[in-house]
């Protein structure tokens, strides 16, 4: 900026210098640069004169307007200073005059002093001895503040020249009266009408009389429990007659209100005021005081939130729970805004109360939800256990709708409960959106203490019916596979739906938080739980078959039986059952995989006729005792070495639920056998039998191998306990059986 002051080839810099700049531009500019640069300089200049002839013309008339103002303020300075002299001439005359009159009656004024302060002595004299009947005129009126007034006025007289004989009726007289003043100043203490005003009234004039601030504060505090008590009184005796939205309204109304009213009082009287005394001993009673106002708020509040807690806790076995938030919402949020005590956040123990109600109600929900479940169960048990069912048709139109009934009652109910809860957690609900209380109610209350602890209960109740006796006659077989179902459905989608649904209500995150239940741990205890249940029914269901084929053994007198001429009832009776189980177990259970093809029944028919001649006859007839011996052996070594399962467990399907049961049962007709001894006639019979079963068992297993050679087995271990082994014709057989 400098420089271009400086610059003598600046044309509009004030070191402008024509000759050196016309140097440059001719050395520099050829001449039609020349000229042009000329015709732009005579533009500039005509410019420039334009407007500056413009700016004259524009300020011409403020010019000649200033002038004539210069010229009319100096005529109005010269009539100015002339009055200004005048002025001073005046004042100087009436200095002198106020002299002379000070002079003349300094003597008048002093004596008028002395007759002024007679007067007022004499005025405080008739005050003073006016005293006792002025205070007690204020004392009728209840015109306590100015009785107080009146005394402090003449108290300091009172103490100099109150043991002066003329004084002492005086001062008697005025203590007495300051006693009935201070003792009706305290009553406004219990006086359940008066107003924070008239409290503040009364403690700082009994302040101003020289009351003890300690004494006061311990005695505001007393009467103030008093009233707060009598309100917890009367909340708790309204507490059986109100809903809890009433209840907290009553509350928040009454009890609340009261004791913020008391808090400000306090501050305002006690602590907020400046002593009179001295500083140390103002910071000294305050400390006292807060710590007596927080000792008295935590005690009122505790009371009130355990009166809080007992009815809410009353209120969630009868009431509904969308009332109940909404009593909660109010009585959290007049509880968030009291900040009565600096160290206490009442919020917090609200909060509590919320959360143990969040919890309380979930628990509530549980109890519904497992005596709802035992109520199906019963109901299913009755259902199973009527006469409707013996039919096959009734238990076939009846097992299927059951179980979808179940499932659908379960999910539904457990739907509305959620459903129920989620109000907890709504929008316009002001703790909802404290993390300290979601957190704890949407993930500890309602997904792990509800709905998977109901699952865990549903699993438990299922696996009850499986530690009970087997010859239990009053659980229906038929609930066992039902349950059984129940559970494996519940493992392939409820499970899921229910937890989908439950996390999607709730906002919960499961892969951002691994303390919590997942969904293959339920789904494994509900397959678990489902295998437990089918190996029961499969066990119940073999046992019955077994108890009769064991009884049919055991009572009958196999050395005295007549020649066979027909199937025992007992055979047709165990192909009977499992026909009627076979049917039963379709309803619910389909054969899954690849099964074994069977033979028809012509084809099986000359398996066994085919077998049976080569084996029995050909064999068993001539077989001595040892080759009998030898025989058994073997058949035993297959037995082990084919390691046939009896009690192994039972998988999902239809055909492995019916072998589980037929393996056992045969098991069973064979143990028997071989602690029984034959005659001819009585292995005829078990020959004719096991022929009988042989026909009809094939077609519910997997592998009719299976049946062949347990069947096989048993007539193995008859031929070994015969006195007299002689097998029938096969064909002679198969036309008892046909007759049977």
């Amino acid at each position: 900026m400098t420089d271009k002051k400086q610059n003598p080839l600046d044309i509009n810099g004030p070191n402008f210098s024509p000759n050196m700049y016309l140097d440059k531009l001719f050395k520099e500019s050829n001449l039609k640069q020349i000229m042009d640069h000329e015709n732009e300089v005579i533009k500039d200049t005509q410019t420039l004169h334009s407007d500056m002839q413009t700016l004259v013309y524009e300020n011409y008339n403020k010019f000649i307007s200033a002038t004539d103002t210069i010229r009319k303020m100096k005529t109005d300075f010269k009539k100015m200073e002339t009055e200004m002299d005048l002025l001073a001439s005046n004042m100087s005359s009436i200095t002198s005059f106020s002299d002379q009159i000070n002079s003349t009656l300094h003597d008048t004024r002093e004596k008028i002093n002395k007759l002024s302060g007679v007067h007022t002595l004499l005025q405080k004299l008739q005050f003073l001895f006016k005293l006792p009947t002025t205070l007690k005129s204020r004392m009728e009126e209840k015109n306590y503040i100015q009785a107080t007034q009146d005394y402090l006025h003449a108290q300091r007289v009172l103490q100099q020249y109150g043991d002066m004989p003329s004084f002492q009726g005086i001062k008697s007289d005025c203590e007495s009266i300051l006693t009935e003043l201070k003792t009706e100043l305290r009553k406004q203490f219990a006086n359940p009408n008066a107003s924070a005003k008239d409290l503040a009234e009364s403690v700082d004039l009994l302040l101003q009389l020289e009351e003890p601030p300690k004494e006061l504060c311990l005695e505001f505090l007393s009467c103030a429990e008093k009233r707060l008590s009598e309100q917890l009184v009367m909340l708790k005796d309204q507490s059986e007659q109100r809903d809890i939205i009433e209840f907290v309204d009553l509350g928040c109304s009454g009890f609340l209100s009261d004791l913020c009213l008391v808090v400000a009082s306090f501050h305002d009287m006690f602590i907020n005021r400046v002593n009179i005394e001295n500083v140390e001993s103002s910071d000294i009673f305050e400390n006292f005081a807060a710590v007596e106002l927080d000792s008295f708020v935590k005690q009122n509040m505790e009371k009130y939130f355990n009166l809080v807690q007992s009815k809410v806790d009353s209120e969630q076995d009868v009431g509904d729970t969308s009332t109940l938030v909404q009593a909660l919402d109010k009585f959290y949020r007049r509880t968030e805004l009291i900040t009565l005590c600096k160290d206490v956040d009442f919020a917090n123990y609200a909060t509590d109360i919320v959360i143990n109600a969040g919890r309380k109600q979930c628990k509530a929900h549980l109890q519904i939800l497992k005596m709802h479940f035992a109520d199906m169960i019963t109901k299913v048990r009755q259902t199973l256990t009527t006469p409707k069912l013996i039919t096959q048709d009734d238990s076939s139109k009846n097992l299927s709708e059951l179980l979808n009934s179940l499932i659908m009652t379960i999910v539904e109910k457990i739907k509305g409960v959620l459903q129920d809860l989620v109000v907890f957690i709504q929008p316009d609900i002001h703790f909802a959106q404290k993390s300290q209380f979601k957190d704890s109610f949407c993930v500890d209350n309602v997904r792990e203490g509800l709905i998977v602890c109901f699952m865990h209960h549903f699993t438990a109740t299922a696996r009850s019916f499986c530690s009970k006796g087997a010859a239990d006659p009053k659980i229906p077989p038929t609930l066992l596979l039902l349950l059984s179902k129940l559970c494996l459905d519940f493992r392939n989608g409820s499970v899921r739906f229910l937890l989908s649904q439950t996390d999607e209500l709730f906002n919960i995150y499961p892969k951002y938080n691994a303390a919590l239940t997942n969904e293959n741990e339920i789904n494994n205890t509900m397959q678990e739980s489902a295998q437990e249940l089918l190996n029961y029914y499969v066990r119940i269901q073999a046992l019955n078959c077994s108890q009769m084929l064991r009884k049919s053994v055991e009572t009958r007198d196999w050395l005295h039986t007549i020649e066979p001429r027909t199937v025992r009832a007992v055979m047709k009776r165990v192909v009977e059952d499992i026909s009627a189980i076979d049917a039963t177990v379709a309803l619910l259970y389909e054969d899954q995989g690849n099964v074994t093809e069977h033979s028809s029944d012509s084809s099986r028919k000359a398996h066994s006729i085919s077998v049976s001649k080569h084996q029995y006859r050909s064999n068993w007839s001539s077989y001595t005792p040892n080759h009998l011996d030898s025989a058994l052996v073997s058949n035993m070594h297959r037995l082990f070495s084919e390691r046939i399962e009896i009690f192994s467990s039972v998988e999902f399907s239809k055909v492995s639920i019916l072998t589980g049961i037929i393996k056992i049962s045969l098991k069973t007709f064979m143990e028997c056998v071989r602690l029984k001894t034959f005659s001819k006639y009585g292995l005829q019979q078990i020959q004719v039998d096991t022929h009988y079963l042989q026909l009809y068992l094939w077609r519910f297993v997997a592998d009719e191998n299976l049946v062949h050679f347990l069947l096989d087995e048993i007539l193995s271990s008859a031929v070994h306990r015969c006195l007299e082994p002689a097998l029938m014709e096969p064909s002679v057989v198969d036309i008892i059986c046909e007759r049977g």
